[in-house]
Parts: C-alpha cells; structure tokens; sequence
C-alpha cells in the first residue's frame, strides 16, 4: 500500500512477484488502467482473484494498489479471517514531494492536486489493525 509513484509496482516487480494490481484489472476491464469510474468493480474482482488463490493453495498473494484507508483494507481481514491466513502490508512510506516527481515521470500520470489529496487521506497501517507484519518500505 502506499501513493502512487511511491514505488509498489517496481518493488513487487524486482521481486518477480505475480501481483494482483488495480491498474492491471482496471486495463482488463475497461481497457483503461486510469478508469476510476468501476472503483468497486475492480476491488470485488481483486477480493474474487484473492479468494480463488487462497483455496488453490497459493502461500503469498500480493495486491498491488494504493489501499490508503483502513476501510479499503478491511474486507482482506474477513478474507484472510475465514482462510485461517495472516494479512501483511508491505507499505511504502514514501514522501509526498517524492511521489509527485516520479509521477511526472510515468507514462499514466495521476493528477498532482489528486495524489495530494490522496496523501491526506493516508493511513498508516497498524498493528492494532491487525496486521501480522508490516514492513515499512522507504525511499
């Protein structure tokens, strides 16, 4: 979890993970990985994608998105509740001036004024979430 440009698709990517990415199924979808428009269509297909790994078995599923809220992270608790898993966050804490410059830099480029709003409405993840894990990725 973590702003966009703060790096999640490149990590998980240096580690040869096969991530399950918003953007990825927002292209699948509506053949736009920019399309905001089916936010909830791209996170029940996401939690469909995790909960059909989970019962083949699969020791470790990455979901790549921003999951900025404790409440857009809430519904991989029940999952991860019901599959007897443990939920970890791999969050990039990475600074807001950071983000903004690396955007500029991407081909799909996140509004500015979006992404600052965004970091405003960040979250850290906790432990007392319910966390097994975070490990905290900085620049």
């Amino acid at each position: 979890m973590g702003l966009p440009g703060a790096g999640k698709s490149t990590y998980l990517a240096g580690l040869g993970a096969n991530a399950i990415s918003s953007d990825e199924i927002r292209r699948l979808l509506a053949d736009d990985p920019g399309d905001q428009t089916i936010h909830p269509r791209v996170f029940a297909t996401i939690r469909y994608l995790v909960r059909e790994r989970l019962a083949l078995g699969r020791p470790i599923t990455y979901v790549d998105a921003t999951h900025l809220t404790r409440w857009e992270r809430r519904p991989y608790f029940r999952l991860a509740a019901r599959s007897d898993c443990k939920l970890e966050a791999l969050f990039f804490d990475v600074p807001i001036e950071v983000c903004l410059e690396r955007n500029q830099k991407r081909e799909r480029v996140v509004p500015p004024e979006a992404l600052r709003q965004m970091a405003l409405r960040l979250e850290p993840p906790t432990r007392a979430e319910g966390f097994a894990r975070i490990v905290r990725i900085r620049v």
